[in-house]
């Protein structure tokens, strides 16, 4: 019997440290983040944004994104267009307070990285992909992305009207660690 407890030790040993490698590093999000949208009839930027973050650049596989929007922070540079943005007639932040992104999965692509998760606004949720980018710096690093949403996808909005459809996603996070 106990010529079976060293073997089994150095093995549970081993296993113990080979998934220390696998956990991704926590990032903490930045000061300066900037989560910006625009279309060809209208544009601005989300100011509340948090969210939890775990990233590997040698391991993608064990990332995780959890993020968040605050839907009442949206900023278009005119009060009546942001008051019109959070009515019920659009994003309607009373009943829907915040956007949502939760990853599925992340890989290494030729030129960054892709995420594929869940984009939940306005009480709907759909799985989306879209590439970025990770650049380290010391102790810190910037994500950085842009992606399009059809505004109708989500119900946000009416089909057609003043406001095209397409909507473009431009977010630039910095992180520490």
């Amino acid at each position: 019997m106990k010529k079976y407890i060293a073997p089994l030790a150095a093995l549970l040993l081993l296993t113990g440290s080979a998934f220390a490698f696998i956990a991704a590093t926590n990032w903490q999000i930045a000061d300066g983040y900037n989560i910006a949208f625009s279309s060809d009839d209208a544009g601005g930027i989300f100011k509340g944004f948090k969210g939890t973050i775990a990233f590997d650049e040698q391991n993608p596989a064990a990332s995780k994104f959890d993020v968040t929007i605050d839907v009442a922070t949206v900023n278009t540079g005119n009060g009546l267009q942001n008051k019109h943005l959070k009515s019920d007639e659009w994003l309607d932040a009373t009943k829907y307070p915040t956007i949502h992104f939760v990853s599925k999965s992340v890989a290494k692509t030729a030129n960054g990285y892709q995420v594929t998760g869940d984009l939940a606004m306005h009480g709907v949720t759909k799985a989306i992909t879209f590439p970025f980018t990770f650049k380290k710096t010391g102790t810190g690093g910037t994500f950085a992305g842009s992606f399009t949403v059809n505004r109708n996808d989500f119900k946000v909005g009416k089909p057609g009207g003043e406001v095209g459809e397409s909507i473009k996603i431009d977010v630039s996070v910095p992180v520490t660690k």
